[in-house]
Formats: C-alpha cells, sequence, structure tokens
C-alpha cells in the first residue's frame, strides 16, 4: 500500500502497527546470519528502530512500496546494531578478502570453480583451516551482501535482487533492477553446482542450513562452508562487475 507523501503522526503510529510484522519475520530470517552473541532481543530491538525509522522518512511520492523501504531499513538496522558491537574486526575481513582473491585467481588460471585443497594449497595451509577460516568470515559474507549497491535510501542490496523474485514491485522498479538482476543471474551461473543448490535452497526455498544438509545429505557444518563461500564469492564477482 502507498500512503500520502506527507505522514501525520497517527499514519505513522498505524503504518508501523500495520507492519510490525515484519520486524519478527526479519529478525527470525536473520537469526542464523547473525554472530551468537547478538540474541534474538537485540535484533528486534534494533528491527523496531529500523521500522520506526523508515515511518518516518517514507515518501510515497518516490513511488516505492512501504513493505520495501521498510525491510530495507529494518534488515539495515539490525546490521547498524552489529557494527555498534563491533563485531567487525579488521583481521575477519582481511580473512575473507584473502579467500576471495584466492578463488579470483584460481577461477581465472583453472577455468572453474577451485575446490577446497586447490584453495587451501593456494593459501598455504590445511583444508581444515581454510573450512575453518570459511566458517569465522560467513556471518561478514552475509552482511556484505546486505549492504546496498547504489547507497540510496530506499536502494536495492545484492540479496534483494536473490530474494525479492515474489514481491509486488512497480513496474519503474522492475526496470531499473533489470540490468542488475542480469549481472546477478550471470553470476550465479559462476557459482558451483552445489555453492548454487545451495544458494537456491536457502534464499529462494527458505530452507534452513539444517534442513539443506539433510536433503544433500552432507553435515550441517559443511553447508555452511559452502554458503559461506558462495557468498564471498558474489561479493567478490558482484563488486568486480559493478565496478
Amino acid at each position: 500500500m502507498l500512503y500520502q507523501q506527507t505522514l501525520h503522526n497517527e499514519d505513522r503510529s498505524k503504518l508501523i502497527r500495520d507492519n510490525l510484522y515484519l520486524v519478527d519475520i526479519l529478525v527470525n530470517r536473520m537469526l542464523t546470519q547473525v554472530p551468537a552473541f547478538m540474541g534474538h532481543d537485540d535484533m528486534k530491538s534494533a528491527g523496531m528502530l529500523g521500522l520506526i525509522d523508515a515511518a518516518n522518512k517514507f515518501d510515497a511520492s518516490k513511488n516505492i512500496l512501504f513493505k520495501t523501504f521498510a525491510e530495507y531499513r529494518i534488515r539495515g538496522a539490525i546490521l547498524d546494531e552489529m557494527r555498534k558491537l563491533d563485531w567487525f574486526s579488521r583481521s575477519l575481513r582481511d580473512k575473507q578478502n584473502r579467500i576471495g582473491r584466492t578463488l579470483t585467481d584460481l577461477e581465472r588460471s583453472l577455468g572453474r570453480s577451485p575446490e577446497d585443497f586447490e584453495v587451501a594449497d593456494a593459501m598455504e595451509i590445511s583444508v581444515d583451516e581454510y573450512q575453518k577460516m570459511l566458517g569465522e568470515v560467513s556471518h561478514l559474507g552475509c552482511v556484505s551482501l546486505n549492504e546496498t549497491l547504489d547507497h540510496s535510501e530506499e536502494g536495492r542490496s545484492f540479496l534483494d535482487t536473490l530474494v525479492d523474485e515474489r514481491s509486488e514491485l512497480q513496474p519503474a522498479e522492475r526496470l531499473e533492477n533489470h540490468e542488475l538482476t542480469g549481472i546477478i543471474a550471470g553470476v550465479l551461473e559462476e557459482l558451483s553446482e552445489k555453492e548454487r543448490l545451495v544458494v537456491s535452497l536457502y534464499y529462494y526455498e527458505e530452507l534452513t542450513q539444517k534442513e539443506i544438509a539433510e536433503v544433500l545429505q552432507v553435515s550441517e557444518g559443511r553447508i555452511s562452508q559452502l554458503h559461506s563461500q558462495a557468498l564471498i564469492k558474489l561479493k567478490t564477482k558482484m563488486q568486480s562487475r559493478l565496478h
């Protein structure tokens, strides 16, 4: 539903009440994607602030659905709270960037997605150490993909283009995102078969990592590693394409 450009206090209050459910949906969705020390209550409090912020700043004249704008604001508020908790250490980002560079270099030289042992060899570490590193940076991958691509208030994020296919976008939004969606579709095709399957089951079918592990008959830890590696590849490849 689109609202008038100028909202009165009672309109904002109704907007918040009508969309409280979005906070619960996004918190539950992101619960497995945040550090263990960030609890459900922390996320919900941050999400509520994001919803209030969305109601205060919403401008219907931009022809954007409030639901789309609010989801962006709620998610951003939760991610901002993680940043305030100083979870993003430089060492973790360095590890993530190192993995991304190694994966890119190996794909160019091999002409295919490298196996774990090939990545580990290139990084001069053991396979166990590489897989442990993937686990350490898994949340960074998620947060990086939640960051916007164009830095505007209603800007689309990497994950928006992965999961919003079923949402009711306005014609103008569809046109604006057509090229970006095409780029991401191409990047997804460059992932390994297992990585594409994990991304599809997690973001399109909305299965948990535990459920995906049961489907693929591997450990939940292995699904976490594949998920993390896929997000790092997506982030690295998208940055390269957009730049």
